[in-house]
């Protein structure tokens, strides 16, 4: 299929045309021509939308399609269905499954059944057997067999020996460990973040201390064996100044965070709506600002959709018996957009596309001439209500149903295919 896109303003730091507003023309999924004006024949689907926005193709670093194992929640052909129409050409999934990915058999199953998906489907493996933080996982095995980072998802590594010995070893095949930060010792069994509001509610609270403790030990873990090291899920203000203070000391440390520690603060859970209940839980509107102000100036490198699809017996429940998590892949950017404050559109297209492919050793994807076409459409200023019809995910597990957003993805090109949201 060749595709004529039509005067698009194009967002992409790695492309000459950067900040220009430009015909692009695919053909068998290559990028054949980029020019202002580009005339069209009857074998063109063209793309004709009023202000248009194009990036390279958006790519999330943590994503759960629970499959296999937890199929009723999600499995990878609806995951990547999600993915696609929130614009993501590329995801990066946990390994929270049943049975973990700890082995090349699960790493060669998720590969096999997603070749030739439109959206590119990376399994991350564990650190340690069945995430439990005792014994290291099949490591290399799960590298050559297509692994492309290890992490333990939600489970923090409690014990320093091994979180030291995994990233000694992944020096050795140059692998990237990936750590969710939670000292449990201190979390506990916390519903929210601590502060007014759960004192307010009557909810145990996690505290920042929980997270800022062990990203600290973390860093010092990284400095020692001078190896890279990603921390996931930051979420409060103490957080960011620890990864800014470690990378302005040249240490191998870079760091993501959710769409929703950017988007929305613990006030929402004054109802005590179990979709807002989630891991790392919502914080003040401070830390949100000083996230914000993180991804700007480059503390902060990834954005994630942190897509938690959950069934409706794990979220129907009392706040303090219901799982955490969010379906998060269909309304990441429009809850990003509709929120970003002063973050400027450049940083959060930055934060999605090219930081997560250079943090992965992922070939990168930008658009020019003769390169393939691995590309996200979007409006940025559009304002949409997102309903029903708009979940692809087989879960629905999100407070959003109702709620209006500014930011609609058009659609994705990839793999020379084309998906595109009504």
């Amino acid at each position: 299929m060749n595709i004529l896109i039509k005067q698009a303003r194009i967002i992409d730091q790695n492309s000459p045309h950067n900040g220009k507003t430009m015909d692009v023309l695919i053909e068998n999924g290559i990028i054949s021509a980029v020019r202002p004006k580009i005339n069209t024949d009857k074998n063109v689907k063209v793309i004709d939308v009023k202000n248009l926005h194009i990036s390279a193709g958006w790519f999330d670093m943590q994503a759960n399609f629970c499959d296999p194992g937890y199929e009723h929640k999600e499995d990878l052909q609806s995951g990547i269905r999600a993915a696609a129409a929130g614009g993501f050409t590329g995801v990066a999934v946990t390994p929270s499954t049943n049975p973990p990915i700890h082995s090349k058999a699960q790493v060669q199953y998720i590969k096999t059944n997603t070749d030739n998906a439109i959206v590119e489907v990376h399994p991350i493996g564990t650190i340690t057997q069945n995430r439990e933080g005792k014994e290291l996982s099949e490591m290399y095995d799960m590298q050559l067999a297509g692994a492309i980072a290890f992490s333990d998802d939600k489970n923090a590594i409690s014990n320093s020996g091994i979180l030291l010995r995994a990233l000694l070893y992944s020096k050795n095949f140059d692998a990237l460990v990936m750590a969710h930060c939670d000292d449990k010792s201190i979390s506990q069994d916390g519903q929210m973040n601590e502060g007014i509001n759960s004192t307010k509610l009557g909810l145990k609270g996690i505290p920042a201390l929980a997270e800022e403790l062990m990203i600290s030990r973390n860093i010092f873990l990284s400095e020692y064996t001078d190896a890279p090291l990603h921390i996931s899920n930051v979420s409060s203000k103490g957080s960011v100044e620890l990864i800014r203070d470690a990378k302005a000391k040249g240490l191998k440390i870079t760091s993501s965070v959710n769409a929703y520690n950017i988007s929305l603060d613990d006030n929402l859970l004054q109802g005590f709506d179990s979709n807002y209940k989630l891991n790392p839980p919502l914080r003040t509107k401070n830390d949100i600002d000083a996230l914000r102000k993180g991804i700007a100036d480059g503390t902060i490198d990834v954005i994630t959709s942190d897509h938690r699809p959950q069934d409706i017996e794990s979220k129907d429940l009392e706040f303090d018996h219901a799982s955490n998590g969010m379906i998060g892949l269909e309304s990441a950017f429009a809850l990003i957009n509709s929120n970003r404050g002063k973050l400027k559109l450049e940083a959060i297209v930055n934060s999605l596309t090219t930081q997560p492919r250079n943090i992965l050793k992922i070939k990168p994807v930008t658009i020019k001439e003769n390169e393939a076409a691995n590309i996200t459409m979007f409006d940025p200023d559009m304002e949409w209500v997102f309903e029903k019809k708009h979940i692809h995910s087989k879960s629905s597990n999100t407070p959003f149903q109702g709620t209006k957003f500014k930011g609609k993805v058009i659609g994705v090109i990839n793999r020379k295919q084309i998906a595109l949201n009504k």
